[in-house]
């Protein structure tokens, strides 16, 4: 086989390093032991990605891409398929006219591409880890930063250069090759092409940020978030609601935090910004309060970066809830008061009022988005720690809409993920772009049908 072809490294089985191209940059810990790619390419350049299609299709490959090596799944790790690695990638520009960066997939969006655009005045609502690289953040919809407020982070999208199932390089927006534009926001690991680059919108570096923290004992937790399913509609979009469960490093045991996150430019602002979640009626019976305090982009995404240590193993999961307070607060409550180890989190990120999306793949959502992060480091409870978060999911299914494709994993169960007509859609366009099924897809133990498992 010829190499030479590729300025990156062409890894095949057998070879030294094969198993560190193949696992090295995944992020979850709890790794796929069943699953051996064809091959993996760490590509450096465009023409990497384009030769490395090719290469699939003189094979008979199957590819998969990985940009950030996120996905707690492992999505990129399949069987049998060219692994295009795309982490060793990396190109930012900035045009000042259009405002416009344009940046590769493997970006780190809060720890390269934010610091990039700082420098501009400038900022993009990417994902909160900040080692989340953007490839795979963009292609699920982009859950970043006030999402609540700012909107989908694909929104922001404005143009990508492609390669196609057929192995060319194209550029897709709203006037060109719309239907792979169209598909690339949303469709996630379905995606059929490599996105080399991304071309985004920007928006102004907020120029004060200010949070607000309540934290109460998990027995106010049924009042606490009472009060908050009624009132987060109300709160100014220019705040980001979150309320969790986490055991911060000085406790003993977890606590409900109720969070707020301004970004504003006047202390005023973000004061009366933040303003109605100081008016929790349980508020003086919080462990501690802080409120409206200063604090800098830097110091949320170190917070965040604890919140999601490297090294250990994850368990996660995901729904869409909707439902008045008496429906979802029970529905929750195992979720967030029976944390099974100490590093276990889970978050309630409010979406109210709900914003009318664009015409996208992406086309799920409701009021709240619920997900519970499993963390810990004996591969012995594995198992134990699955069957409690299953239990945890299926006391959320009498409110549950459907999932996000960020946190999902298909090999354990599958929920609606998408609208009806833009699911239809997009198998359409699939079969038009990649009718040999050149890109892997979804990774999922069957069919995956866009429907929650319950109401199949």
């Amino acid at each position: 086989m010829n190499t030479n072809r590729f300025s990156g490294t062409l890894h095949l089985p057998g070879d030294e390093g094969f198993e560190e191209a193949c696992l090295g940059r995944v992020f979850n810990a709890r790794r796929p032991a069943d699953r051996t790619p064809a091959a993996v390419l760490e590509a450096v350049t465009e023409q990497d990605v384009v030769e490395g299609v090719r290469l699939a299709l003189e094979r008979g490959w199957q590819v998969a891409v990985r940009s950030g090596g996120h996905s707690w799944a492992a999505w990129s790790v399949r069987r049998d398929a060219l692994l295009i690695d795309l982490g060793g990638f990396h190109e930012l520009s900035y045009d000042e006219s259009t405002r416009i960066v344009t940046a590769t997939p493997g970006v780190k969006g809060g720890d390269e591409l934010n610091p990039y655009l700082g420098g501009f005045g400038r900022f993009f609502n990417g994902g909160h880890c900040p080692s989340v690289g953007i490839g795979g953040f963009l292609l699920q919809g982009g859950q970043g930063w006030n999402a609540r407020g700012w909107g989908w982070a694909a929104e922001n999208v404005v143009a990508i250069d492609v390669v196609t199932a057929d192995g060319e390089l194209v550029r897709a927006d709203e006037s060109q090759n719309s239907d792979l534009f169209w598909a690339a926001r949303g469709a996630g690991p379905g995606f059929f092409g490599v996105v080399t680059r991304f071309h985004l919108r920007t928006r102004p570096l907020p120029k004060h940020l200010a949070h607000t923290v309540h934290a109460y004992p998990l027995d106010l937790f049924d009042k606490v978030m009472t009060w908050l399913h009624d009132t987060h509609h109300t709160v100014s979009d220019l705040v980001e609601i979150v309320a969790l469960t986490q055991t911060p490093p000085d406790l003993d045991g977890p606590v409900l935090l109720v969070t707020g996150v301004s970004m504003t430019d006047t202390p005023q602002e973000a004061a009366d910004a933040l303003a109605p979640l100081h008016a929790n009626p349980y508020a003086d019976r919080a462990l501690f309060r802080i409120e409206a305090e200063p604090t800098t982009l830097a110091e949320e995404l170190r917070n965040q970066r604890l919140a999601n240590p490297e090294g250990h193993r994850y368990l996660v999961d995901n729904a869409w809830l909707t439902g008045p307070a008496e429906e979802v607060v029970p529905a929750v409550r195992k979720a967030f008061t029976e944390q099974p180890t100490r590093q276990t989190f889970t978050i309630w990120f409010s979406m109210a009022p709900l914003r009318e999306l664009p015409d996208m793949a992406f086309s799920m959502q409701s009021e709240i988005y619920c997900a519970t992060y499993v963390v810990h480091d004996d591969p012995a409870r594995d198992a134990e720690l699955r069957a409690w978060l299953d239990d945890a999911m299926a006391a959320m299914q009498p409110v549950t809409a459907g999932q996000y494709l960020g946190d999902s994993d298909f090999t354990v169960r599958q929920l609606r993920f998408m609208g009806d007509e833009q699911w239809r859609r997009l198998n359409e366009i699939r079969a038009a772009r990649d009718p040999k099924d050149v890109f892997a897809g979804y990774l999922s133990a069957g069919t995956v049908t866009n429907t929650n498992h319950w109401e199949s």
